[in-house]
């Protein structure tokens, strides 16, 4: 009887110590499936350039050919507006890679000397805004360094100006296109501190973070994604107004299809950017960007 109990007592002390294990590996599993999942996202990702190439709206339409039909019912709604898209590469950075590239080539195509002029002293600004907050220069300066050099050079008539297809290249090369990401994570972690008042009640009803934990997590690290903070923080510090449309599976109340959108009209009566150039209401979006849940890509107006 005693070996039998030995016996059951070794047993019962064996399942006790293994039951940890399972546990163990059960967790092991789900972590590593997770892990799987996050490497075979970023492969994908990996194989889409930073910023592709101008596609007509139609190749959207084809993601969705059997799919749902409210989407491909608002991308019809869509195409009487809009006769392109520029998509970008999903890797967390996609809004200010979409902001980067399409105010770029308004510059190019506009060749708006008086905007270049604008947008230059609001980055000095930003820089100061930046060194008030006790950030060291070196930290940011060869971002916004680079910056600057772009937008130079997307300017004719100089030595160093680009082509509408260097643009392009610039933007897909990661040592160029990944610094000018930084600036624009910079330019709005900066107004959002400056501004956290502002933004405060924003981040609160996005994560439980303060407005210095949101900005060291959520803002300046590459790859995390961005929302209408980011949007506004950014917009208001360069004075550039930017439009969304809204592209996902919601349905309109009264039964119809329509595509929704929010202008984001920098609020330049009480910064220290203001231009002075006429009302919020006259002015008029020149990006226009396309949001699916968790993407933005470019969009061309007709």
């Amino acid at each position: 009887m005693q070996n039998q109990d030995g016996l059951l007592a070794d047993a019962e002390t064996e399942s006790s110590i293994q039951a940890p294990e399972v546990d163990d590996w059960a967790n092991f599993r789900d972590n590593d499936i997770m892990q799987q999942q996050s490497a075979i996202q970023a492969e994908e990702a990996e194989k889409i350039p930073f910023v592709g190439d101008k596609e007509p709206l139609s190749s959207l339409a084809a993601e969705y050919q059997s799919g749902s039909a409210i989407m491909l019912e608002k991308i019809k709604v869509l195409s009487e507006q809009f006769s392109g898209i520029r998509r970008t590469r999903g890797d967390g950075n996609c809004f200010f890679r979409s902001f980067m590239f399409s105010y770029l080539e308004h510059i190019l195509e506009s060749q708006d000397r008086e905007e270049v002029d604008r947008i230059t002293a609001n980055v000095e600004q930003c820089r100061k805004t930046l060194q008030s907050l006790g950030y060291a220069d070196f930290t940011f300066e060869d971002f916004f360094s680079l910056f600057l050099e772009q937008l130079e050079c997307v300017l004719q008539g100089n030595k160093a100006s680009i082509s509408h297809d260097e643009l392009l290249q610039r933007s897909r090369d990661q040592s160029v296109s990944d610094y000018v990401v930084m600036f624009f994570r910079f330019v709005t972690s900066g107004e959002v501190r400056k501004r956290s008042e502002f933004f405060e009640p924003f981040i609160l009803g996005l994560t439980n973070a303060t407005v210095e934990q949101f900005c060291k997590s959520s803002v300046e690290p590459m790859g995390e994604e961005s929302d209408h903070v980011h949007i506004t923080a950014l917009s208001d510090a360069l004075g550039v107004p930017i439009r969304v449309v809204y592209l996902d599976r919601s349905s309109c109340d009264t039964g119809g299809i329509s595509v929704n959108h929010h202008d984001f009209i920098p609020a330049t009566d009480d910064l220290p950017n203001a231009t002075g150039g006429g009302s919020s209401e006259t002015a008029k979006p020149y990006i226009t960007l396309l949001y699916r849940p968790g993407h933005y890509d470019i969009l061309y107006p007709k």
